[in-house]
């Protein structure tokens, strides 16, 4: 990439991305660690036979395997924000999935130069393609957290966990049941914990409480409520929308009055819910808002504009009739 189409792609004179690259003259230290970081990121790319130098203006979005089976709704908002944000700032998206242990299609990608960077929708623990992307110095995003040192856009699903839990504590709930499935995402694992510490923070013991952490089958639903019910739960916190669902539908199949008998709540909202009376109990996040903000970071650090490594997207309790409280 030559000075003058650099200058174009940053949008600043020839002269001070020559003074940049040079070491020499006068120039603001922002302004330089930004064409600096631009013009290593087009050298890795050109060495490794990714890309020419022209950018390709294509952004990829990975999404999880299962998605197609029990993904629910989220994954569509997020997506949709992606791809709004993206259009606007003149960038296309091409969309593929990868299962935990095959990165494949990221690897087909990257290896024949079809896109500029990286969005993946899914944090896990000890993510290989995280660990792929970053051992090849590939621009790289996520819609969750990670210990690396790469963009991220999340909500405080620990802080939402614990906030739900002692709202419903308050409520004067004190029997609780968490349902959550795999514990290889990092957003269960945040939530198990804003549960415990909400827990802890009221004086409750969460060896006291029912908790299930673990794939879930639909076919173990019926024998999981049957040990809720036994063991006098009086509120079930589900992990997410797809769970809740399954749980409400199984509680009111068998009969049981909500909250009357038992209080159900979730720690992801979505429209799922909407078709259940009494209305659940949710927390509330903009996963369009998620996407937008994942696109526009990565965007920005692929042009050399400014962009947060980090950012928090807020959420919202819905306290709703599904939690009125132990009458």
């Amino acid at each position: 990439m030559t000075l003058e189409e650099m200058a174009r792609e940053l949008g600043v004179s020839k002269s001070t991305v020559s003074r940049a690259l040079s070491g020499k003259g006068r120039i603001g230290e922002e302004t330089r660690r930004r064409i600096i970081d631009f013009a290593n990121r087009q050298e890795l790319r050109k060495e490794c036979g990714r890309g020419t130098a022209t950018p390709t203006k294509n952004l990829g979005v990975i999404l999880p395997a299962d998605v197609y089976l029990n993904g629910g709704p989220y994954f569509q908002q997020c997506i949709l924000g992606i791809c709004e944000t993206s259009t606007r700032m003149d960038y296309n998206v091409l969309i593929t999935s990868a299962t935990v242990n095959d990165v494949s299609g990221i690897r087909s990608l990257v290896d024949k130069g079809k896109v500029d960077g990286i969005i993946l929708t899914r944090s896990l623990q000890d993510d290989k393609a995280v660990q792929y992307l970053m051992s090849v110095g590939f621009p790289v995003g996520l819609t969750g957290i990670c210990d690396e040192d790469i963009i991220q856009v999340d909500t405080d699903n620990e802080g939402a966990a614990e906030s739900l839990t002692s709202l419903l504590i308050g409520k004067g709930y004190r029997k609780f049941a968490l349902v959550i499935d795999n514990m290889d995402y990092m957003v269960n694992r945040s939530r198990y914990s804003g549960f415990s510490r909400a827990l802890l923070k009221n004086g409750l013991s969460p060896g006291t409480q029912l908790i299930h952490a673990s794939p879930l089958n639909p076919e173990m639903m019926d024998s999981l409520l049957g040990e809720m019910i036994g063991g006098k739960v009086e509120c079930i916190i589900c992990g997410d929308d797809i769970i809740c669902t399954r749980v409400m539908s199984n509680l009111q199949a068998q009969g049981y009055r909500i909250p009357k008998d038992i209080a159900v709540a979730s720690l992801y909202n979505s429209p799922s819910l909407d078709c259940f009376t009494p209305a659940v109990t949710a927390v509330n996040v903009s996963a369009k808002q998620v996407g937008n903000m994942i696109a526009r970071q990565v965007i920005n650090s692929l042009t050399g504009k400014d962009y947060q490594k980090k950012t928090i997207v807020d959420y919202e309790i819905l306290l709703r009739k599904s939690t009125n409280g132990i009458l």
